[in-house]
């Protein structure tokens, strides 16, 4: 694509108010809708689809853009203020968001995550316009033996996320893999550890099982202990504007992590099949490994926010590459995306290289722009969002408790999910109560029938001399590398007994 087409995308994009005007109604939608939890960015297009319907393909398509790269940032909502994640990768804001909400600096959780959505999602277009020559090989590069390593070195951040306790969280690592394996065995077609159930056919859902597993057992925490989420008072707290852009400067402090872990976002979402969850635990796994002092993690540090904040909406610009390309949908959402693209008569593939170069480029910057208006709104509210932390807990239980029991329904379409999430949300509570980590659950929940299928995969293709594979020897590197990076910290910081 050359320069010229480009520009006059930027100026087609930036002269056309109805662009603008559609940019201004998709951004505070894909914000609402990343806030309920278990709705999340497939849900939000599905809805979309039929009011698209009909519309020009250019205008449809930057408001189906727009409207999905700024979920996630909505997201980062009820994760840092109640504990309730959405999925996957708002489990990993959870971790050290919530702690931070409890310690009275909801505002300044909530401004590194609007900093590093922002950063993130215009890194993420910069990345995909600047590297596209470079991207499309290296998303052709990636086969089912890469993608079986990507997937081994995720699980092997369990061992550094474990803490002082790498028995407990390598056993609740394999509890997340065991539950991944549920529903249709992807070789057979016969279902497996279903016990039965017709509804566990389909597997236990994500967006269920992170709700069962972080928010329930928090707002029982809530409930036992009574008050507001924060244990300060609002006063000594000034969650205002001040507390939101120390949390906003907290990115620039953070510069070469937000940087790293954007990049790291862009692979993960060129690569089809991984998307929003992989990215954010493999960046809050990198977060961890590359910090001098990871024992703060899990009570409230802001790297803990800033990583998979980042990596979630720096992803979208490389998911759009397989998308748009190859027709190869390069997450979940993405599958819907594509889908809602053909209804308004957009013909991803090849060919969309050579004839809708101005299409593309169009995409690009809405995906960009869409991320700084995403700043304006939501520094618009955030001041007052943040004070929901500080509101007497008996008012907050009962609604969250609400939203993650419609939540739960409304991704499934099945009733029987409460029972999954009664299920977890009493296992979450007993790990809490006992000290067990619950990331490592997620982790193993969500890569693991990725490593499952891609394992299988391999070696139908290769046999097991897909192990000599170039890009999976320096991946086999790295996976080790994880493993001996946390052996090496638990040995020069030993675990003290009491």
């Amino acid at each position: 694509m050359e320069q010229g087409t480009a520009l006059a995308s930027l100026a087609q994009l930036f002269g056309s108010p109805g662009l603008l005007g559609v940019m201004a109604l998709a951004v505070p939608i894909g914000l609402l809708v990343g806030a309920l939890p278990g709705v999340g960015g497939k849900t939000a297009i599905a809805l979309t689809i039929p009011f698209v319907f009909g519309m020009e393909p250019l205008p449809g398509a930057v408001f189906l853009v727009a409207m999905h790269a700024v979920v996630h940032t909505g997201d980062a909502i009820p994760s840092i203020l109640f504990g309730i994640p959405g999925g996957g990768p708002a489990a990993a804001t959870v971790l050290d968001g919530y702690p931070l909400a409890r310690q009275g600096q909801a505002g300044r959780a909530l401004g590194a995550s609007l900093g590093a959505s922002a950063v993130g999602g215009v890194i993420g277009a910069l990345a995909l316009a600047a590297f596209l020559p470079v991207l499309r090989p290296l998303a052709l590069a990636f086969g089912p033996a890469e993608i079986f390593l990507l997937a081994l070195l995720g699980i092997s951040f369990i061992a550094v996320l474990s803490g002082e306790s790498p028995v407990k969280g390598l056993a609740v690592g394999c509890l997340g893999l065991l539950l991944s394996f549920v529903g249709m065995d992807p070789q057979q077609g016969a279902p497996r550890f279903a016990f039965g159930q017709l509804f566990l056919w389909d597997g236990v859902n994500v967006a269920t099982a992170m709700l069962g597993m972080f928010a329930v057992p928090e707002m029982i925490a809530l409930g036992a202990r009574g008050g507001a989420v924060s244990g300060v008072s609002s006063d000594a707290a000034h969650y205002s504007s001040k507390q939101l852009w120390q949390g906003m400067l907290d990115v620039w402090r953070h510069r070469w992590l937000t940087l790293r872990t954007s990049l790291i976002g862009v692979v993960i979402g060129l690569i089809p099949g991984l998307g929003g969850d992989v990215a954010s635990w493999l960046c809050y796994g990198h977060a961890v490994q590359s910090s001098k002092h990871p024992e703060r993690f899990g009570h409230g540090a802001i790297e803990g926010v800033i990583a998979p904040e980042t990596a979630n909406n720096s992803k979208e610009g490389g998911a759009l590459v397989p998308t748009l390309f190859f027709a190869v949908p390069g997450s979940s959402g993405m599958v819907l995306l594509l889908g809602a693209f053909t209804v308004l008569g957009i013909s991803p593939g090849p060919g969309l290289l050579l004839e809708g170069g101005t299409l593309v480029w169009t995409l690009v910057f809405a995906l960009a722009f869409s991320n700084l208006l995403a700043v304006g709104v939501f520094l618009a509210v955030t001041p007052w969002i943040s004070a929901l932390s500080f509101v007497r807990g008996g008012l907050v239980i009962p609604v969250v408790f609400l939203l993650t029991l419609v939540g739960s329904v409304a991704v499934t379409g099945l009733w029987h999910s409460l029972l999954v999430l009664a299920v977890l949300g009493v296992l979450g509570w007993a790990l809490s109560r006992c000290g067990w980590p619950r990331a490592p659950f997620a982790i193993g929940l969500v890569l693991g029938q990725i490593a499952e299928v891609a394992l299988h995969q391999s070696l139908t293709i290769w046999g097991p001399a897909f192990l000599l594979r170039p890009m999976v020897l320096a991946l086999l590197a790295l996976s080790a590398a994880g493993f001996a990076a946390a052996a090496l910290r638990r040995r020069r910081h030993p675990v003290r007994h009491a």
